[in-house]
């Protein structure tokens, strides 16, 4: 997704694993008990001391992870009951004949498809084997580009990256952007450290990469391996960094179509946006010109077949689970055994669920908020937005670090916060999407060719104002900067973030602090720097800025303290952005809950605990979480947000309002001496 997209947490996909009855129970189980149980509790330590493990060590020691995942966590508990209604859904579907081009019908064929498991074996690799003749006969390079041009509209990542998307300085023009892309590892960093743990892994990627092409009857496929590697390598050596990345001052870069054509001489770019459909370019963004310009020498260096078998290479990893089982099981076996310590494959249905959903994403929401969305949660998030955003008027307004002309600037900002709840008002119309039940392979292209067309039509047409970017049954929330909007699916709208019959301070613990933190987003050290229009362009005075930088760098160092494992520590600037949001958040919520208390009055303590106490019980069980070490050594070099023990231990250690409820002081572990406190907004 486009880089101001900000969500709440891990991009979790659909992650369901269990069987039909243990999903069920899940279901049941988080519906019967919305509010906060005591046996997540670990009462034999003090909340003073570590409140993550006081909160939620009980759930730790009671939930391991399950086999078939590298994290187990709320949002694969709320995924799962999402999951369990999907399925009847698709089941209901599946099981009958409904019209051509209906949404039933479509969602239906797609489910039977991927379920065919017989058909995937049969076919082997001819569902790919038009594309892996083409790059096999190309006679040059420029033929070489024009496949990977093509090959983009169906998921086939090579080289970069080309999107629509809107202007960071004219947020109500689309406008063409291209990136870097094109890395079978994770990330840039995987291919330039040089410690034995991250050469074990480059080690496994070459035989994986080998394998491979072994499965396609690659005669060379012992030396191609290496050359795709030391192509992919020296791509990494000359990308940005995930921190570099997140500046969009850096990523900037306005480019016109002959300045383009100067900066890569031997990407004909006029051929590639023809190829793709997009017309009229006039100018473009590129996020990384350095990385562009190396590019466009690699692709010089390196011999025609290089280039072809990395092309392939790419073709084949787009592809792989979508293929015969010895392809399925080479790419879980890098993928999520070697890189994420996932032990178990998930079964043919719940990978089949999870293709569904993300091939057909709104067409599925469409069906899922018809029968699981109340209505009565839209309002009740409504109002709770409402009572963040006057919370956070009055912090700013009482801010004696920013002065009144950077606060005016601030406050036209927040006034003009866009939210959008449950699911979109216009859906996307899918009737030229075609879908059968018999190809698999055929309807993963169609999908994603649909998906990349819908985006490049974009160009040249009036911002939509009204589009999402999530579905509605996703577990998740964003803040989107060129739309100056915070953004609550109908998916993470469910216990423990949130329910009708769970009380207020658990509540704004839970979803209320979300809402907090998608707002938060909006002025943390990137989000800050997009004006109330959505436009980047600076609306800070010199002074206020260095000033808010400053206090930044204090959360940079709090988080840089922190070592999840021995070796390992918090990576401050890549997660800062997340960081401030996290301790945004969870202060206007509380300061919010208490707002809401005056007017509905205080209650009592439940189960011993005052409201206090529950909204920050509330945020911790948010983020319960257990991971492989492998997952977490993956998240820590590629995630911009900390990993759950330290969103709740992070943030609550500079609240004064954490302290005075549970009656901690300085030392203790959990409240951080003043000179070290970080206060921002």
């Amino acid at each position: 997704m486009k880089k101001f997209l900000l969500p709440v947490a891990f991009g979790l996909g659909f992650l369901a694993c269990n069987t039909p009855q243990q999903t069920e129970e899940l279901v049941q189980e988080a519906q019967k008990t919305p509010a906060f149980a005591l046996s997540n509790l670990d009462t034999t330590i003090s909340p003073c001391e570590d409140f993550y493990q006081y909160a939620i060590g009980g759930w730790l020691k009671d939930n391991p992870i399950p086999s078939t995942e590298s994290r187990w966590s709320s949002f694969n508990i709320v995924t799962d009951s999402n999951n369990a209604k999907l399925k009847k859904i698709f089941s209901e579907y599946s099981s009958k004949e409904f019209e051509k081009g209906s949404l039933q019908q479509k969602i239906g064929d797609f489910y039977k498809s991927v379920m065919d498991s017989a058909k995937a074996e049969t076919r082997g690799i001819a569902p790919i084997k038009n594309q892996l003749y083409n790059i096999d006969t190309a006679t040059n390079k420029k033929e070489l580009v024009s496949l990977a041009a093509e090959y983009s509209q169906i998921g086939v990542r090579s080289w970069f990256s080309i999107y629509v998307g809107q202007d960071d300085k004219k947020s109500d023009e689309y406008i063409t952007h291209i990136s870097q892309s094109g890395l079978g590892l994770p990330d840039q960093a995987y291919y330039t450290k040089d410690d034995e743990k991250s050469k074990e892994i480059q080690e496994a990627y070459k035989y994986h990469v080998i394998k491979m092409l072994y499965l396609i009857e690659d005669k060379e496929a012992e030396s191609n391996g290496p050359k795709i590697y030391e192509l992919e390598r020296r791509m990494a050596v000359n990308s940005m960094t995930r921190v570099e990345r997140r500046d969009p001052d850096k990523t900037y870069n306005k480019y016109t179509i002959e300045q383009l054509n100067h900066l890569s001489t031997n990407l004909n770019w006029n051929n590639y946006f023809s190829i793709i459909g997009l017309k009229n370019v006039e100018s473009v963004i590129v996020s990384q010109p350095d990385y562009l310009k190396s590019l466009d020498k690699l692709i010089a260096e390196f011999p025609l077949e290089d280039l072809k078998s990395y092309l392939k290479w790419k073709v084949i990893n787009a592809y792989a689970s979508e293929l015969n089982q010895d392809f399925v099981n080479a790419n879980f076996d890098f993928y999520k055994r070697t890189l994420s310590g996932t032990e178990v494959m998930k079964s043919r249905e719940e990978l089949a669920l999870r293709k569904v959903n993300g091939s057909l994403g709104e067409l599925v929401g469409n069906a899922f908020v018809e029968r699981h969305f109340p209505e009565e949660s839209k309002a009740d998030v409504r109002q709770m937005v409402e009572n963040l955003r006057a919370v956070f008027k009055e912090r700013v307004e009482q801010l004696d670090w920013m002065s009144e002309e950077t606060k005016i600037k601030a406050l036209e900002k927040l006034d003009a916060f866009k939210m959008k709840i449950g699911y979109p008002d216009k859906w996307t119309d899918y009737s030229s999407l075609n879908i059968s039940a018999d190809n698999q392979v055929r309807n993963i292209m169609n999908s994603r060719k649909f998906s990349f067309n819908k985006m490049i039509s974009k160009l040249g047409k009036p911002v939509d104002k009204e589009e999402w970017f999530m579905t509605p049954q996703t577990v998740n929330a964003y803040y989107s900067s060129s739309q100056n909007e915070i953004v609550f699916p109908a998916g993470i709208l469910q216990p423990p973030f949130y329910s009708v019959d769970a009380d207020a301070a658990l509540n704004y613990g839970g979803i209320g602090a979300v809402i907090g933190h998608e707002f938060s987003h909006g002025f943390d050290d990137q989000g800050s720097k997009y004006d109330a229009n959505g436009n980047l362009a600076n609306w800070w005075t010199e002074e206020d800025r260095a000033r808010f930088d400053k206090r930044a760098d204090v959360v940079v160092r709090q988080f840089d303290g922190y070592f999840p494992l021995a070796d390992l520590h918090i990576n401050g600037n890549l997660t800062l952005g997340e960081n401030i949001a996290d301790l945004g958040g969870a202060t206007m919520a509380f300061y919010a809950l208490e707002k809401e208390l005056e007017r509905i009055g205080k209650p009592e303590p439940i189960d011993g605990f005052t409201y206090q106490q529950r909204f920050f019980l509330g945020w911790a069980q948010v983020w319960h979480m257990n991971m492989t070490e492998k997952e977490l050594r993956k998240r820590i070099a590629t995630d911009s947000h900390s990993p759950g023990e330290y969103r709740v231990k992070g943030p609550l250690a500079n609240m004064s309002e954490f302290a005075a409820a549970f009656g901690c002081s300085d030392p203790d572990y959990m409240v951080n001496s003043d000179s070290l406190k970080a206060v921002i907004w």
